[in-house]
């Protein structure tokens, strides 16, 4: 028995397999440790199989679910890159939920703690239990990702625990080139793209990503009567926060969301400066940025008209 069913899975080479390596008589007692370790190796690749399918399962669940924008640019991601693409962004999610779903500062900073500490583990090669971390150790393992960029992510969201509005449009760049840039780092390094130019269109589009997700976030955040838009900018054209939270179609409103916008148009412009330096193997990265764009300039236009709000979308 232990022999048709070790041959039948490429553990035994044939019945004699046995007698080639225990040479000598074998005693009954030897054969039938020999069927149990059989048994166990089967046991343990077909556990160890259906693990790693949960885990990329919960991944695209996730993403799925709270970045679907990225889950659909995952999607179109070369096969050697997609599963560790999907990691990176159910990552992203992980830290970017955070701060809506604790009710203290003190248990956000504690889960992020959690991830600092993980992120160390993953690179001492100490394959973490929990699904993200474990799709994210694999993705480390397969591509060599930098851990510099994994890192400034978890340490920037840590900071923004402090539950302020950005002063001024500067700190909401930096607090972008953080996160989303970042992000593309990784997604660049998944797709196998050592490129300066590429470097420097992702560092852009990542503060033009950035900016976009906070103004399309302006609804979600108002509904909670929270309002995180440049200081600096609101002052200029007189918008208060209760100006938003009321969801005010006022010229002054207007101005604020027109001129933080224009600064994202800034940038990817000077990130589409470099497009005849960037390799096409470096597209998949970038393309969530065309299907954010889009909506954006149709979200944007239509709060111009008085049609209709930004979107409540929010994308991670």
């Amino acid at each position: 028995m232990a022999f048709s069913v070790g041959a039948r899975h490429g553990i035994l080479a044939s019945k004699g397999w046995l007698f080639h390596a225990l040479p000598g008589t074998l005693s009954p007692h030897i054969i039938a440790i020999q069927r149990s370790a059989e048994i166990q190796a089967l046991r343990g690749s077909s556990h160890s199989n259906t693990d790693s399918q949960h885990n990329e399962a919960y991944c695209i669940d996730l993403v799925r679910k709270r970045d679907y924008d990225g889950f659909v640019c995952s999607l179109l991601s070369p096969e050697v890159s997609r599963r560790s693409s999907l990691a990176l962004r159910a990552f992203n999610v992980e830290l970017a939920q955070v701060k809506d779903s604790v009710s203290q500062k003190t248990i956000g900073l504690m889960r992020m703690q959690f991830w600092k500490a993980t992120i160390e583990e993953i690179y001492r090669d100490d394959a973490p239990l929990q699904p993200v971390s474990t799709e994210l150790w694999k993705a480390v393992k397969q591509h060599g990702l930098t851990k510099r960029w994994l890192l400034r992510i978890i340490t920037e969201r840590e900071k923004d625990m402090e539950d302020r509005a950005y002063r001024n449009l500067q700190e909401l760049e930096a607090y972008s080139e953080n996160t989303q840039s970042s992000l593309l780092y990784l997604l660049l390094e998944s797709l196998g793209v050592k490129n300066v130019h590429a470097d420097h269109a992702a560092s852009h589009i990542g503060k033009a990503q950035g900016i976009v997700t906070c103004l399309r976030a302006v609804p979600y955040h108002s509904s909670r009567r929270k309002v995180y838009l440049p200081m600096d900018v609101c002052m200029l054209h007189g918008a208060s926060q209760e100006d938003f939270i009321r969801g005010s179609r006022e010229q002054n409103v207007r101005d604020v969301i027109y001129d933080i916008a224009s600064q994202a148009h800034v940038h990817l412009e000077h990130a589409r400066s470099f497009s005849k330096n960037v390799p096409a193997s470096a597209a998949p990265a970038f393309l969530q940025t065309s299907l954010q764009n889009a909506l954006f300039l149709v979200s944007v236009t239509l709060m111009q008209m008085s049609c209709c709000p930004l979107t409540n979308e929010l994308s991670e």
